[in-house]
């Protein structure tokens, strides 16, 4: 059984390098870039890397789907530029799919660290994420915080996967704006509509949430300005929103 890594990237060259040496174990290595214009290109052909340039046109869905039809291992591992992949991890992978399981997916828990700090609570403390899925057992859907639809049960593995998102809180602010506006135009292709009220109490509720009923608090200063941000996300997402019913 073979397995290719998938890294879905735009202006990764901070992060691509360490990503992909931290894949070299896979048989195929797929960089499927959205029109970078740093060096993420460059630096991915010398890692030996496979480099497929496709837009994302705001639908990590499709992009992922894309991954799907070009990768030619038997297994597809998606990893994000900025997450890593542990020795236990890597070992883990390799003997289940060497075992030829029943699942044709797997879950994959994953831990944040930002700005220096494991996240243990909050919206990120209990994240688990499908990413290795087997060639042509189901399909990505959504716009953004898409999911796998896949034709049996998921399976899950028992190591983590490590993420080290948003190295500057403008990079962080910079993704809530870039996420939001595609969540917003996903919802308003659906019809959905929103006002005022849920403008203004959906980000309250969500900081109560993740700060105090997700133990946020626990992960200290980290844990504040997470909760927060994540507010503003959905501050942001609502707002937009409103404001593509007002131009139609």
């Amino acid at each position: 059984m073979t397995i290719s890594a998938v890294v879905l990237a735009k202006n990764e060259e901070n992060n691509i390098v360490d990503c992909l040496e931290n894949l070299s174990w896979c048989d195929e290595i797929l960089v499927i870039d959205d029109n970078s214009t740093d060096k993420t290109l460059e630096l991915a052909k010398k890692h030996k890397a496979k480099v497929i340039k496709h837009s994302l046109n705001k639908d990590f869905s499709q992009q992922r789907n894309y991954a799907l039809k070009v990768a030619t291992g038997d297994w597809i591992f998606f990893v994000d530029a900025d997450e890593r992949v542990s020795p236990v991890l890597r070992d883990e992978i390799i003997q289940t799919i060497k075992n030829n399981p029943r699942e044709d997916s797997f879950y994959i828990k994953r831990d944040d660290v930002l700005w220096g700090r494991l996240l243990k609570y909050g919206e990120t403390g209990n994240t688990y994420i499908i990413r290795l899925v087997k060639k042509e057992s189901g399909v990505w859907a959504g716009k953004v915080h898409e999911v796998w639809v896949g034709k049996s049960k998921a399976g899950e593995l028992t190591n983590v996967l490590l993420h080290f998102p948003h190295v500057t809180i403008s990079e962080f602010l910079k993704d809530i704006n870039f996420y939001s506006t595609i969540r917003a135009n996903e919802l308003f292709g659906q019809g959905k509509k929103t006002n005022w009220f849920f403008i203004v109490a959906y980000p309250k509720a969500k900081f109560i949430q993740n700060y105090f009923l997700r133990l946020g608090f626990l992960d200290g200063t980290q844990g504040l300005l997470l909760a927060l941000f994540m507010s503003l996300h959905s501050f942001l997402v609502r707002g937009k929103l409103w404001l593509l019913w007002q131009k139609k």
